[in-house]
């Protein structure tokens, strides 16, 4: 039987969305994949969460379970190693829900600032649990198997077309990528690939539903499954090689 893989796109903090697109899988099999592209935490009520079930998953299904490394995993490691100061305090980062999800504290409200005991945690990381950078330490930037080549965020220039992620000498870079020409002119085997939400990239490319920018972004070779998770949207996933959509509710 033919393999298949199931891509998940950013999930940052919805348990719940999580939940709902791993119930609307088939039945998984030995030789299937489960492929999760990055930004497991910030923003959502429930990265504790979120982290604890993928990190549980491999010993629940039978498939192989791929969780890639995004951006927020990777500026949390930073802010770990030599704090980040940039990218903790901004409300739009959603770094507060995650320090409260791990300490069981509220649910922040919208724009809602920490106090100054819980920035000076945030500015350390320290709240993670060791265990739980570990697991974010040892996340690859980028997978590839017979369907396709996986990234959190894109593929760089090369000299002729887009780098294979192999040949990318700072991998860090796949994971922070935001650039307009990849996702207009790569063309090669299949990319997919989460972190710009998809109401920002080019809509009259896609061939899912070009009227609805919210939607996962699907062109040739070019799927975009950030549908704004944690920030208002869903949660998309896509079964290989049946192309099948699948989504969390709206």
């Amino acid at each position: 039987m033919l393999s298949r893989t199931f891509v998940i796109g950013d999930i940052h903090g919805e348990s719940a969305h999580l939940e709902q697109i791993l119930a609307q899988f088939p039945p998984l099999q030995e030789g299937d994949s489960l492929v999760f592209l990055g930004d497991y935490l910030n923003r959502g009520p429930d990265s504790r969460g979120v982290i604890e079930r993928l990190r549980r998953l491999p010993g629940q299904t039978p498939a192989k379970v791929v969780c890639l490394r995004g951006n927020h995993e990777d500026a949390w490691l930073r802010v770990h190693r030599e704090g980040w100061e940039d990218f903790v305090r901004p409300p739009a980062h959603g770094c507060l829900a995650t320090y409260r999800s791990f300490t069981r504290g509220p649910v922040p409200f919208a724009d809602e600032l920490p106090t100054p005991w819980e920035l000076a945690r945030l500015l350390k990381a320290d709240f993670f649990p060791p265990e739980v950078l570990a697991w974010m330490e040892s996340l690859p930037y980028w997978h590839e198997d017979e369907h396709g080549i996986y990234v959190h965020a894109g593929l760089p220039r090369a000299e002729v077309g887009f780098q294979h992620p192999s040949e990318v000498a700072n991998p860090r870079v796949l994971a922070w990528l935001r650039t307009d020409e990849f996702v207009r002119k790569y063309s090669g085997k299949n990319v997919f690939f989460g972190h710009t939400p998809t109401r920002f990239l080019p809509q009259e490319l896609s061939h899912l539903t070009p009227d609805n920018p919210n939607d996962a972004y699907i062109t040739e070779d070019c799927f975009g499954l950030d549908t704004g998770c944690g920030l208002g949207g869903y949660l998309t996933a896509i079964e290989l090689p049946e192309m099948k959509v699948y989504e969390s509710a709206r």
